[in-house]
């Protein structure tokens, strides 16, 4: 989502990077280029002005230490000056209250309900008994998509289809999980095309009437200065207790997304990253602003891969491998459980130096999984079956093609003695030590 805008700030650091002090004159090129990366990524021209003044009053007459070069004072101000407009500090969900309600809010189709069901997955993940229910009697098929989803990630859903008005199946859904035990009551709502008075008036009623331990609007990242817009009148006629983000796994843009808390005051709490229901992730300003700079993100991919990956399975797989070695079906786990924790652009963006992998980055694993699929049960579990002969036979099974698939068995090859010698546990933990915090003086 911000490739584009990290690449121009990062490229309009660099020019600073060549000096030996910060003065008024030479960091005056390098702020004009962030304010118009700011300003191309749909960031609002006073925001990003702002945001490049009090750049330049931390930056100039800042001492530079021995230690450290004008380039990193300034990447640090800048990264701190991020945070700062993405909200400082991470801010969580409240979930107190018997049941805890989280009522979602926001205009039709940037992904509401959908949300919802991505939501209650978040939590029963958590172990936390969640209900769902839908107050959108506008769409026909919003219950019906909602049911969907409660079917699929197994959670327990409270729907009246026959209901006069969203107070009635409201009161019904806060009974239904009172009597239930559940922790969290999660509530989708009607959306329009646009901000609408009818609209606005019927969610006020329905947090008034409910009061919600949060009510959360969803905001599509991709709409460019609207979602201003929109996150400041919703604030202005709901009041709004925090923002979540959704589609940040497009490629437009997206910097208004990071001018929503400047204008409401209100937190982004959380971020839509994918298609699947594991694609929820906790918004850390920190993290954000790293990995804008190009600085990774470690932290947020070991907790993606905590929430998603097979501990048994994983830990039963690098016994195998320590044993015996890799085969083709220890191959086509590894990839299926890397393709569970979304895009390889957005795994590799997360690693310090590959912020600037693309989508191609995931095709080898694609072609993998064919060349794979088109294997007999005894070549997947013996590579060593695989003869010139039944080389020429995959690539014809598969499409792929004789050269493509001589590549992959090369690359596959390379892979099982890297697995063998061990040096994939050398680099990951130099990875983990490059990464981890430095340890406190005691």
């Amino acid at each position: 989502m911000f490739q584009l805008l990290a690449d121009k700030i990062n490229n309009a650091i660099r020019k600073i990077k060549g000096h030996k002090t910060i003065t008024a004159q030479n960091i005056n090129p390098t702020l004009k280029e962030i304010r118009r990366a700011l300003i191309g990524a749909d960031v609002h021209y006073n925001i990003a002005k702002a945001f490049v003044q009090r750049i330049k009053e931390k930056a100039i007459g800042t001492q530079i230490k021995i230690s450290a070069t004008p380039g990193q004072v300034f990447t640090k101000i800048v990264h701190d000056e991020l945070v700062t407009l993405m909200g400082g500090n991470q801010a969580k969900i409240n979930t107190s209250g018997n049941p805890s309600i989280i009522l979602l809010v926001g205009l039709q189709g940037v992904g509401k309900t959908t949300l919802a069901g991505k939501l209650a997955f978040h939590f029963k993940n958590q172990s936390k008994e969640v209900l769902l229910t839908s107050c959108d009697l506008h769409r026909p098929a919003a219950m019906d998509q909602l049911e969907t989803l409660s079917k699929q990630i197994e959670t327990d859903i409270y729907l009246n289809k026959n209901a006069k008005n969203v107070i009635e199946i409201a009161d019904g859904a806060l009974s239904y999980a009172r009597k239930h035990h559940k922790k969290i009551l999660i509530i989708d709502t009607a959306g329009r095309q646009v901000v609408e008075q009818k609209l606005m008036e019927e969610i006020s009623q329905l947090k008034n009437h409910i009061n919600p331990n949060e009510t959360l609007l969803v905001i599509d990242s991709m709409m460019g200065q609207t979602a201003v817009e929109t996150a400041r009148t919703f604030h202005e006629m709901v009041a709004i207790d925090g923002i979540v983000l959704t589609k940040m796994d497009g490629d437009t843009r997206g910097g208004a997304a990071l001018a929503v808390r400047e204008v409401t005051g209100k937190p982004i709490k959380l971020l839509s990253t994918g298609e699947k229901m594991a694609d929820l992730d906790p918004f850390h300003p920190d993290r954000m602003a790293k990995r804008i700079l190009g600085m990774g993100d470690v932290l947020s991919l070991v907790e993606r891969a905590e929430r998603v990956l097979d501990e048994t399975e994983m830990k039963d797989l690098a016994k195998k491998v320590h044993r015996q070695g890799i085969d083709f079906n220890d191959l086509l786990l590894q990839i299926e459980q890397l393709q569970k924790m979304g895009s390889i652009q957005s795994l590799l963006s997360a690693i310090p130096g590959f912020n600037k992998a693309t989508d191609n980055s995931g095709k080898i694993f694609k072609d993998f999984k064919v060349m794979i699929q088109s294997m007999t049960p005894q070549e997947r579990a013996n590579p060593n079956l695989i003869t010139r002969t039944v080389q020429i036979r995959l690539a014809k099974g598969s499409g792929l093609g004789t050269p493509t698939i001589t590549q992959l068995f090369k690359k596959f090859k390379d892979f099982q003695q890297m697995t063998k010698k061990g040096a994939h546990k050398k680099y990951l933990s130099q990875l983990i030590k490059k990464n981890s915090p430095p340890k406190k003086n005691t």
